[in-house]
């Protein structure tokens, strides 16, 4: 279940919980009326360990791998990271804004991330995603749908519905139709 705390932040009780400051308030008034499914692996193609944390916590070590020059100066986050083997992290209170989706554009609004929950999945495009991968993304999602009746399945999406031109996660690897059957159960 949510577990609502006293400054009105959500957090997810059975997360592990790993505080981002890339994160800031949503626009006054704002309606959570979207879930955004991405993925992402550090270094590309390798799962495990710490460099997801260490991103989103402005920690990553720019020497560590050659990629991670590319990326170690940038501010991102998300609300929430599935590990491979269905671990839940959070970074972001839900009710705040995580610097997830970029440049985006979902049924005509921009600026996804004001009215969006993000969720990476450990992956690639390219690799299926894991049994406990989907029972956490299928909890967490009915999870937050209960909390905010505003997301419905017609209102989530991937990385690439919002993002055509720049994203194509979570990819071809992700089955929709397993995790639409999901969130029934």
């Amino acid at each position: 279940m949510l577990d609502l705390e006293q400054n009105g932040d959500d957090w997810i009780d059975w997360a592990r919980h790993c505080p981002s400051p890339n994160q800031d308030a949503r626009p006054e008034d704002c309606i959570i009326d979207l879930l955004v499914i991405h993925n992402i692996s550090l270094p590309p193609g390798e799962f495990g360990g710490p460099w997801i944390d260490a991103l989103f916590s402005n920690q990553l070590p720019a020497a560590a791998h050659p990629f991670f020059a590319e990326i170690a100066t940038l501010q991102v986050s998300s609300h929430l990271l599935i590990r491979r083997d269905g671990e839940l992290v959070q970074y972001v209170p839900l009710q705040r804004r995580a610097w997830h989706a970029g440049v985006s554009c979902f049924d005509g609004r921009e600026r996804c991330n004001d009215f969006s929950i993000g969720i990476e999945l450990e992956g690639t495009d390219q690799t299926p995603y894991s049994d406990p991968q989907y029972t956490s993304l299928a909890r967490a999602s009915r999870e937050i749908m209960q909390h905010y009746p505003a997301i419905t399945p017609e209102r989530i999406a991937g990385h690439a519905d919002i993002a055509p031109e720049r994203k194509s996660d979570p990819g071809p690897a992700f089955d929709w139709s397993r995790y639409r059957r999901m969130l029934d159960q």
